[in-house]
């Protein structure tokens, strides 16, 4: 791990390195930020935090206190958690994760949620994931349901390449295709779902985000380019019945609702996040049969 070397003293145990790290001053991070980068540095799973303070008073090698302290300098120039430790936890699954894709997100959770009730009591669904990235959502939907065809989709071959490989670690069968959104997809899904760049060129959150792939974030002037992109072309990919469901902004949901409504999308809905914002919206394609399907709200 490189990183600018930071001057403190090197602390002889577990406990007076997380000091270290999150007091006011060189370090000054996040304590959890903090365990995961000690945990990564000894060696350990990140998920085994409860060791720390089983050992807080175990001597802390040199070694250790370097990779600690350089994980800490880049995590305070922003650098994800998750590219440092390279991994990421998502629906019960540990993704690895560098700087090629986005960091999955638990709000993304939310959408799996709703793509799975959507699914319910269908036999074999054939699903599509838009802008797979790390392959979160595809991964996530195969886990929960074998039975399911799942495709996954990217513009970016190294967001591919991260995807395929968590595919083969995890042993799910996800299906990857490299291609401009929809383009060359099949016809005849029953469920299309996508956590599209939704940013807008000049939002003043970017600078945060700047380790990550700006084409994963930024969609136009206003954050809806894509997102208006996938909604026209869904219909031509979706059997009557079936879902269109998609991840944007905290103030996006009655611009993507109206969106699926224009584009004579039915059952138009947000579903909220963690935090109890709108941040997923959903429609059924019901085309010119008339068909009804049934809400899932």
């Amino acid at each position: 791990m490189t990183g600018e070397r930071i001057d403190v003293a090197t602390p002889s145990t577990v406990a007076q390195a997380l000091r270290a790290a999150t007091a006011p001053g060189a370090l000054g991070i996040d304590r959890l930020d903090a365990q995961l980068l000690l945990l990564h540095a000894l060696g350990r799973a990140p998920h085994d935090r409860a060791w720390l303070l089983a050992h807080d008073t175990d001597a802390l090698p040199e070694a250790a206190w370097l990779h600690f302290a350089a994980g800490c300098a880049r995590r305070r120039a922003g650098e994800p958690v998750a590219y440092l430790v390279g991994e990421k936890e998502f629906h019960g699954l540990t993704l690895k994760v560098d700087a090629r894709v986005l960091v999955p997100r638990p709000d993304t959770e939310t959408l799996v949620d709703w793509a799975l009730a959507v699914l319910e009591g269908q036999s074999a669904p054939h699903v599509l994931d838009l802008g797979t990235g790390s392959g979160a959502i595809a991964l996530a939907l195969q886990q929960a349901r074998p039975d399911a065809r799942v495709v996954a989709v990217d513009a970016s071959a190294d967001a591919l390449a991260v995807a395929s490989a968590n595919a083969r670690r995890l042993g799910l069968p996800v299906q990857f295709r490299q291609a401009d959104w929809l383009d060359g997809a099949p016809a005849g899904l029953d469920l299309i779902a996508s956590n599209p760049p939704y940013i807008a060129a000049g939002d003043p959150h970017l600078p945060a985000l700047a380790h990550e792939p700006v084409s994963a974030l930024v969609s136009g002037t206003d954050g809806l380019d894509d997102l208006r992109r996938i909604v026209d072309a869904a219909p031509a990919h979706l059997r009557p019945g079936g879902w269109l469901l998609l991840e944007h902004g905290h103030d996006q949901s009655a611009a993507v609702k109206a969106l699926l409504q224009a584009r004579g999308f039915d059952q138009a809905h947000s579903r909220n996040d963690l935090a109890g914002i709108a941040r997923c919206t959903g429609g059924v394609w019901n085309g010119t049969s008339g068909t009804s399907a049934r809400t899932v709200k």
